[in-house]
């Protein structure tokens, strides 16, 4: 006994000798992921590779390893017959190499090509979050750190040279305005008019205000203090060198008067919101380096304006789910929707791949549901997504909110008059809440407690069902036979509620999703079978109203709004030449539903979708992909992250957007091409009785591909600021002007002007302001023409570096400021202070 205990002991032993010689290796493998060749071997599919080098002294037995990762393309074929991939559900996927196919002596390279669906265009289609795990010990793990992106020098030049070429144009239209033309107030105001000197902002200014406004004044006098090192005294009355915050009769909610005086500043309102908006504007014509440093002294810009907002519903929405984002890049952000008067803040708390709130009432939801790691079951947190590898206690993947941290957000966001809406999903994109309800059922299942097992349980165990969601999950929708399923919703909806009073908030609305429900599902559920018998429901597609009639129901008893995304407003119905075709439920239309819509993709069919849901009479909040779906790239260009199944989304998308008539600016398909004559033939019109349920516009940012705070302010800024623009700004002339020479030239005026602003004043200010942003600086615009490289900017006020010599541009670099003779290699990038754009890079041919 005791020698095979020996035996077995120096078995061990040596086996973990040589995992741990094994992981020092591998450690030392390099890995490049390459792109091949698009639409081969056949339209709609690509080729790519991965490419193993060894660079230790040793070698490396890959077959003894399994290498995971995050991939948004589904992989058809291994093409080098030494290794299979597996996929395991959402982006998931491994790599299994073949025994006597995949030993990698030192100094040797191991190539995996394969064919996969879709294309591959930019970096963002790459693969993530790599990392190796032991076959015969799944606790051993090696994280890839430093995985090569090549998309090829050929496709990125190409792609460069095009988004060069194309943005150049596009600046052409904008030139430099004198400073004193440029009206310095974003969102731009209903009128301003700014006249000659500066008031000067101290120490010993007074700052005097009615009662009503005492939270507007105090919050104001922080924010000077910061500015100041110290705050200004607050008085009752003063005679000069004053701010004062004014109660007036008459003003609609929002509205404010602004007069900026060389000894005083003036604030009337009639409300305190109207107050507050009226402190934002103060503060940009304060100098924008302002927030720089500590002030001795702000010169403030004097003028008169007077402003009101176009929608009462002015909205951001941002998923934390995919990808967390800390308590303190929340109230961040607050600050800046603060500054551009947005005023609602929908916070997408939960979906399939993370739950972001403590409910203390089940503690599973952010134990399981907000933790990612390595795992193939689910069973302890959920598998990893989007890149965020093995590590269960490593942000973004994980993380979530205490009821502390979202009862701080909730007070941050009442004090600069911003409401929370937050959005639980249901009954599709809950995999994370229905993996931690399992883990719940498993738990006290085993301690003899079936009834309070099924107490919060999302799923119907016996059910059969086969499905497959758009992201790839086929155990992500909640069973809505299941009473059990409604307890849940009440639970959080209470818990929320709760968090909200603690606040001094009133929870008021409820964005329940209600999105991407797949086909297929419930389909072979015995509950669900019950349920259609016992209630006489017809069809499966008949599930979806008895779903929506039953949340609403549980909604209206807590006297709470329900909102959701389009589908809670739709009905499918069958057509005269036996397809289907959905419309607006009629229903649920009285039911006072808050609908946003999302779905307008150009070409898609949808086109009208919103407007024909508030002609029906639902309540719409616009919320476009084309021009508002923040996550969608920039441009074409292979370095520039982003998504593009829906099109590409720049600034002047976001501000140039007509909420009554978007078919007018609307100018290129998802692919980025220019629309065809007639496109919306046949689409409905938004009628005036369809304006009355226009109750506002969102831009939304989902996160599958933003990773961290810094990538979330890129992504973002300044695609915000032209969003801002449009839901307070008046309706402008080019928008209604039927001439479209006219129209045209209006549009260039005010695109020139919002553009002079930003590069002038709106994009320093964000250098510093909140402790700075790490925005977008938009790259030049650059063509060759004659043998000479001209190069433009889109915001004026921006400087462009350029080398000739192969290295980087940096702000000592040559500044341009005329055509330049085409060297064999010129790079370009734009500046603003210190932070720059990517860089340009063309090469002679």
């Amino acid at each position: 006994m005791k020698r095979l205990f020996l035996m077995l002991l120096i078995t061990v032993t040596a086996s973990c000798f040589a995992n741990a010689q094994q992981t020092q290796l591998l450690q030392k493998i390099s890995v490049e992921w390459q792109l091949q060749q698009n639409d081969y071997p056949q339209k709609g599919q690509f080729t790519a590779a991965f490419v193993f080098k060894n660079n230790s002294n040793g070698t490396v037995n890959l077959q003894d390893w399994e290498l995971f990762f995050s991939y948004p393309r589904e992989i058809m074929s291994i093409t080098t017959a030494n290794a299979n991939a597996k996929a395991h559900g959402g982006e998931f996927r491994q790599l299994n190499f073949i025994n006597g196919k995949a030993t990698l002596a030192a100094g040797k390279s191991l190539t995996v090509s394969y064919v996969a669906k879709g294309k591959s265009m930019n970096l963002t289609d790459a693969p993530s979050g790599l990392y190796w795990v032991a076959k015969n010990n799944a606790q051993t793990i090696v994280n890839i750190t430093d995985l090569k992106i090549n998309l090829g020098e050929k496709h990125e030049q190409t792609l460069m040279k095009q988004v060069a070429a194309s943005a150049f144009a596009k600046n052409a239209s904008v030139s430099a305005l004198p400073a004193n033309q440029v009206v310095k107030i974003l969102p731009k105001p209903v009128s301003y008019k700014e006249n000659a000197g500066t008031f000067n902002l101290s120490a010993v200014t007074k700052l005097v205000f009615d009662s009503v406004f005492a939270q507007e004044a105090a919050l104001f006098n922080q924010e000077l203090k910061a500015l100041l090192g110290k705050t200004v005294t607050e008085a009752t009355s003063a005679q000069s060198n004053y701010i004062q915050l004014k109660l007036v009769r008459g003003l609609a909610t929002e509205h404010y008067q602004l007069s900026v005086s060389k000894d005083r500043v003036l604030i009337s309102a009639s409300s305190a919101s109207g107050i507050f908006y009226g402190l934002q504007s103060l503060k940009m014509l304060m100098p924008p380096t302002t927030w720089a440093k500590k002030q001795q002294q702000i010169s403030i810009q004097t003028a008169e304006v007077e402003d009101a907002p176009r929608f009462a519903y002015r909205s951001f929405m941002l998923d934390v789910a995919r990808n967390f984002q800390s308590k303190a890049e929340i109230l961040k952000l607050l600050d800046l929707l603060a500054l551009y008067k947005i005023n609602t803040f929908h916070f997408h708390l939960n979906d399939d791949e993370g739950w972001r709130i403590e409910i203390k009432d089940l503690p599973e939801l952010t134990q399981v549901g907000g933790r990612r790691g390595h795992t193939l079951n689910d069973a302890d947190n959920l598998k990893p997504a989007y890149g965020s590898g093995p590590d269960v206690a490593k942000a973004p993947g994980s993380g979530y909110y205490t009821q502390q941290d979202f009862i701080e957000i909730l007070k941050y966001a009442k004090q600069r008059h911003i409401t929370v809406i937050p959005e639980l999903e249901t009954p599709g994109h809950a995999r994370a809440a229905i993996k931690a309800m399992d883990n719940r059922y498993r738990s006290l299942m085993s301690q003899g407690k079936p009834d309070a097992a099924r107490q919060y349980l999302l799923r119907d165990t016996l059910d059969q069902s086969v499905y497959r969601s758009v992201q790839g999950f086929n155990d992500n929708v909640m069973n809505i036979a299941l009473p059990s399923t409604y307890n849940f919703i009440s639970k959080v909806v209470d818990e929320m509620a709760e968090m909200y009073r603690l606040a001094g908030a009133t929870l008021k609305t409820v964005h329940l999703g209600g999105d991407e429900v797949p086909k297929g599902v419930w389909e072979k559920s015995p509950a669900i079978a019950k349920l259609m018998q016992q209630e006489k429901i017809a069809t499966y597609d008949d599930l979806w109203y008895y779903y929506i009639g039953k949340a609403s129901k549980l909604l209206k008893a807590k006297n709470l709004q329900m909102a959701g995304w389009e589908e809670i407003a739709m009905r499918k119905v069958n057509t005269a030449d036996g397809k289907s075709t959905y419309i607006a439920n009629p229903d649920f239309v009285n039911e006072n539903f808050q609908v946003y819509v999302w779905n307008n993709v150009w070409g898609g069919g949808n086109d009208d979708l919103s407007y024909r849901l508030a002609n029906a009479g639902y309540n719409v909040v616009l919320s476009a992909v084309t021009n508002y779906y923040f996550d969608l790239a920039y441009n074409q260009s292979a370095n520039e992250p982003g998504l593009y199944w829906g099109g590409y989304v720049d600034t002047d998308k976001a501000f140039y957007f007509s909420p009554f008539d978007y078919y007018k600016t609307a100018t290129e398909d998802a692919s980025g091409k220019a629309l065809t004559k007639g496109v919306f033939n046949g689409k409905e019109r938004l009628t005036e009785k369809g304006k009355q349920h226009i109750v506002g516009i969102q831009s939304q940012l989902w996160s599958e591909k933003v990773v961290g705070a810094a990538a979330m302010e890129y992504i973002l800024l300044p695609k915000l600021l032209g969003y801002a623009e449009r839901a307070w700004t008046a309706e402008p002339a080019w928008s209604t002007e039927t001439d479209s020479v006219k129209s045209w030239s209006y549009y260039v005026k005010d695109w020139n002007q919002f553009a002079n602003l930003l590069g002038q004043r709106e994009l320093p200010r964000l250098l510093y302001y909140a402790d700075g942003f790490k925005f977008r600086v938009p790259p030049p615009g650059v063509v060759v023409k004659d043998g000479k490289v001209s190069a433009n900017v889109q915001f004026p006020g921006l400087i462009v570096k350029y080398t000739t010599n192969g290295s980087e541009p940096t702000l000592r670099s040559k500044t341009y400021t005329a055509p330049v003779q085409q060297p064999l290699e010129i790079k370009l990038k734009v500046f603003v202070g210190e932070l720059g754009s990517k860089t340009v890079s063309i090469k002679r041919q």
